[in-house]
């Protein structure tokens, strides 16, 4: 299998939209939550996550596996797409 190099540049703006989409979840993620009216606390266990998962998501300090995104998404009635959605 070849190696792909990757140019200095390309990781740049790699990390750029890894940084840009955490923000995006961040803010979604607490916008569905308060529209539900459910604490932190309550999405967690609903969720079947840890309180503090919630809290480092909705910060911008988490990339959550796509086990725990699909969780939030049915604890909230929605579709992870949604839940990743600007």
């Amino acid at each position: 299998m070849a190696k792909i190099t990757i140019r200095k540049s390309t990781e740049t703006a790699l990390k750029r939209e890894v940084k840009d989409m955490r923000n995006v979840l961040a803010e979604r993620l607490y916008e569905l939550r308060t529209e539900a009216d459910l604490s932190q606390a309550r999405l967690a266990e609903i969720a079947g996550v840890d309180r503090k998962t919630i809290n480092r998501i909705e910060n911008g300090h988490f990339s959550p596996a796509l086990d725990t995104i699909v969780r939030l998404s049915v604890a909230l009635g929605i579709t992870p797409s949604t839940l990743l959605a600007e």
